[in-house]
């Protein structure tokens, strides 16, 4: 019996080691987003329409980076057990846009603060399927990845992402979908009579299946026969996903139903 329960503690401690490096990774990753989204600032014109966000401006975008950084990283310090709204957490925005690079450099420094210092496994409120900090570091990574991107989009750039961000967005794309729908209600669209779709990275080895089902969509690691194939670099496939590249780009190869692929697109858009 005392072999057992050391067997048990020890990968209780392997799990809980395994967490902390990831959330240490999330956070490094994070930080280097946001330095990343104020380097691209540093350049922009804040009336600039952005084409990856209709109706929003350069600005707007920034505005709206900043205030989710500091909603996140305001429930982070308080490890809240509900959903905490902006006012509340006493979030204001500057009112003209010569403020907005110190107030966003603010914002993300107190929220990398927040998640350096929080433990990853402590209880709190999320919108995902992981009700811990931890949920909170790996979302804002994907948050500020893809807006960053929308920012170089406004530029007139072809946006890249880190290899390694990319391949842990399209999972945590993938993961949290599901709890979307609460206010991506289109996600509930997300069915089908079996039919799969095929996302295969060309850079790196690594590929994913989404089945269409009666009850909703799931997904697996793996690739396999699909009525759609996708392929493209892993970062091309992660601005797939997020809405940022249309199934026609030139970067995609689709072989099979492009219709499907068109439906996913339009359901499973956050």
């Amino acid at each position: 019996m005392t072999g057992s329960i050391t067997t048990y503690r020890a990968a209780e401690e392997e799990t809980v080691t395994g967490q902390q490096q990831d959330h240490d990774r999330h956070c490094a990753a994070v930080e280097a987003e946001i330095a990343a989204f104020a380097a691209v600032l540093a350049e922009a014109d804040y009336a600039r329409p952005v084409p990856t966000c209709p109706g929003w401006t350069t600005a707007d975008l920034v505005r709206h980076l900043g205030g989710v950084h500091r909603w996140a990283g305001g429930m982070v310090r308080v490890r809240t057990p509900r959903r905490v709204g902006l006012r509340d957490l006493g979030v204001t925005f500057p009112p003209e846009s010569g403020g907005l690079p110190d107030w966003f450099a603010e914002g993300g420094a107190a929220l990398v603060g927040a998640l350096r210092t929080v433990d990853p496994g402590t209880p709190m409120w999320t919108w995902g399927p992981d009700p811990h900090a931890s949920f909170w570091a790996r979302r804002m990574v994907h948050e500020t990845a893809v807006h960053r991107c929308d920012a170089e989009f406004a530029l007139g750039r072809a946006p890249v992402v880190d290899t390694a961000v990319a391949l842990d967005g399209v999972a945590e794309f993938l993961v949290n979908l599901p709890s979307a729908a609460a206010f991506a209600p289109k996600v509930e669209n997300l069915r089908g009579d079996d039919e799969t779709l095929g996302f295969a990275a060309t850079d790196v080895n690594a590929s994913w299946t989404v089945r269409l089902e009666p009850e909703g969509f799931t997904w697996r690691e793996g690739g396999g026969a699909a009525e759609v194939a996708v392929r493209g670099t892993v970062s091309d496939l992660y601005l797939l996903l997020w809405g940022r590249l249309r199934p026609v780009d030139p970067r995609l190869e689709v072989d099979g139903d492009a219709a499907l692929l068109e439906h996913w697109v339009e359901n499973s858009a956050i």
